[in-house]
Order: C-alpha cells, then sequence, then structure tokens
C-alpha cells in the first residue's frame, strides 16, 4: 500500500510540472537575515513563465530586481510573485519591466509574505524570451 502511494505522489508531481509554463529554475539563499530568491526564466510561445519555491518564507519584501536577458522579453512584460493564496506580494510593482534594462524596486513599494512559498508568474513577455528576477526578503 505504501509504495502504490508513493508511486501515485510521483506520477502527480510530474504531471503538475508538465503543466508550468516556460522554463524556469530557481535559486533560494540565505545571507544573515536576508533571503535572495533567484528565478531565471525561459517564456512559452504564448509568453508566460512560472514556477514555485521550493521553501517558504517570512517578512518584508526588500528588494525587486528584473534583469531582461540578451533575447530580451517583450517591453512592458508583467511579473508577479504570488503567495499560497494569491497575493501579489509585489503589490502590482511588477507590471510594465522594460525590455532592455535592469530595473529595481525597493522596499516602499513591496508587501510582505507570512510563512508562504512564493510563486514567480511572468506574462507577456513574447515567445521564448529570457530573464532573472530577483527577490530580497528580510
Amino acid at each position: 500500500m505504501r509504495s502504490l502511494r508513493v508511486a501515485v505522489l510521483a506520477v502527480l508531481a510530474l504531471t503538475a510540472n508538465a503543466w508550468a509554463a516556460g522554463t524556469v529554475t530557481v535559486s533560494e539563499e540565505t545571507y544573515g537575515s536576508v533571503k535572495k530568491i533567484a528565478w531565471t526564466w525561459t517564456s512559452t510561445a504564448g509568453g508566460a513563465a512560472d514556477l514555485i519555491t521550493v521553501g517558504a518564507y517570512n517578512g518584508k519584501i526588500e528588494m525587486l530586481v528584473t534583469d531582461p536577458s540578451a533575447t530580451a522579453p517583450t517591453d512592458d512584460y508583467d511579473v508577479t510573485v504570488t503567495d499560497e493564496d494569491g497575493t501579489d506580494v509585489l503589490a502590482g510593482a511588477g507590471a510594465n519591466r522594460d525590455t532592455a534594462n535592469t530595473e529595481i524596486v525597493i522596499a516602499s513599494s513591496l508587501g510582505i509574505v507570512a510563512n508562504d512559498k512564493l510563486t514567480l508568474n511572468v506574462t507577456a513577455a513574447g515567445a521564448a524570451k529570457s530573464g532573472t528576477v530577483y527577490l530580497y526578503v528580510r
């Protein structure tokens, strides 16, 4: 019975990953009291990418950095980072990102997270475009 449950969970995990949009990797690091999350993404043909963090986070969002790559996304692409309740912890500050320039948003324009995993959502980026989103939480 136990091996059947493990097999079912493995199939469900593989199926869930098949539904994820785009190709995204996540790096999660802690430096003292600051947690750094880096999502490196490439969008689908529909211009979207998403991935959830492995760890759960608590604290104030201190800084958001969006960095387009050489295959730059479409101008005014959008980024949200949602908690487990679907709330954008960026408070809308990830909207209309620039196609060519690294952009930074500081804490006064950002939200908070309370013991939730975080999901990166990139939309309107164009087909097979890429970039990196950095989020700093204290």
